[in-house]
């Protein structure tokens, strides 16, 4: 059961629903978000939701059976829209594109990428600084000062930056220089990484684990909404069969699902779903047909050259193309 309380409440009025609720058999937990206040009761008795719902200081009151309560469609049917601002959003019916390198390399590559991006009207780049490789002696990164020399460049072309962040510690120096913080799929059940990314006012893009199912994916973005931010977004990024002819196998199927279960943005990332550059785009427009909000993958000038996933690439041409195919499948769909 969700209980969204009214703005400005007073202690004696919450403690008295506090205590009704624990009167009733269940246990409650206030959430306090950048939007509203929250208390997240659970228990199984059965009761008269009127016995609540009655109480001053109560804005609404839903029931929610599923695990995951706050990240559940079952008490808010509008879907989340992420205003990234200068007209940046994610959800609400339009295609968010995100395109970028696997790695942030240097300079000149963030200036290559950055005017591809902006002759095709694209907004947010997307880009590793901190990078999880498997092996130790990959190319791991240009660490904060790479993400600094990005920022700014990025800010004099009116782009959005959406990064990777690793471990706890890194999200305090990348707040000023990111505009969406992405939680890669190795990290999907870092809960203490989760736990801090609630405490922050910026939106955090968590990936579906590498053999994760859809439910832990929603119990993920719990954790961060039940740590006090409700600025979410859902992705697929394809998971581990036993399937060995593509890097992963691209669960389509989990956009619709997802939309259905959440009311959070949805993206897919088509390179990581099946990592051979001439598959990304039939999988992109095969999620934007599905109903994905965003689409992000990756784009590098020479992919041949990249430090990292070169093989799942587009270069600039090939990317162009795939953004005018997107833009037109979403023109047909919307129509």
């Amino acid at each position: 059961m969700i209980i969204e309380l009214q703005p400005n409440i007073g202690p004696e009025i919450k403690r008295a629903i506090v205590e009704k609720v624990a009167a009733i058999g269940y246990k409650s937990m206030e959430v306090k978000t950048q939007r509203s206040h929250y208390l997240v009761a659970i228990g199984k008795k059965d009761f008269d939701i009127r016995t609540i719902g009655h109480m001053p200081g109560i804005a609404d009151l839903h029931r929610v059976s599923d695990e995951y309560k706050l990240v559940s469609r079952k008490w808010k049917v509008a879907p989340t829209v992420l205003d990234l601002g200068d007209g940046v959003t994610i959800g609400g019916g339009g295609l968010a594109i995100m395109a970028g390198p696997c790695s942030i390399e240097s300079e000149k590559q963030i200036e290559q990428t950055l005017e591809h991006l902006v002759a095709n009207n694209v907004k947010i780049m997307r880009g590793g600084v901190f990078k999880p490789r498997s092996s130790p002696y990959a190319f791991r990164g240009l660490g904060i000062d790479g993400l600094k020399v990005w920022y700014n460049l990025a800010r004099a072309r009116g782009i959005k930056i959406i990064s990777e962040v690793m471990q706890v510690s890194q999200i305090e120096p990348m707040l000023p220089y990111v505009d969406v913080f992405q939680v890669g799929a190795r990290n999907t059940q870092n809960f203490n990484l989760l736990d801090e990314l609630g405490k922050v006012d910026k939106p955090v893009m968590i990936k579906r684990g590498i053999s994760g199912t859809i439910d832990e994916l929603l119990s993920s973005a719990e954790y961060v909404f039940s740590a006090g931010n409700e600025k979410l977004i859902l992705c697929e990024r394809g998971i581990r069969t036993y399937e060995r002819a593509s890097r992963n196998t691209m669960d389509i199927n989990a956009i619709p699902i997802l939309k259905a279960k959440s009311h959070l943005p949805v993206v897919a990332d088509p390179s990581h779903g099946i990592g051979i550059r001439e598959f990304v785009p039939p999988v992109a427009l095969a999620a934007a047909v599905a109903g994905a909000d965003g689409i992000i993958y990756e784009t590098h000038q020479k992919p041949e050259e990249a430090f990292s996933d070169g093989q799942q690439t587009l270069d600039f041409a090939e990317s162009s193309r795939l953004i005018n195919q997107l833009n037109e499948v979403i023109k047909f769909i919307q129509n």
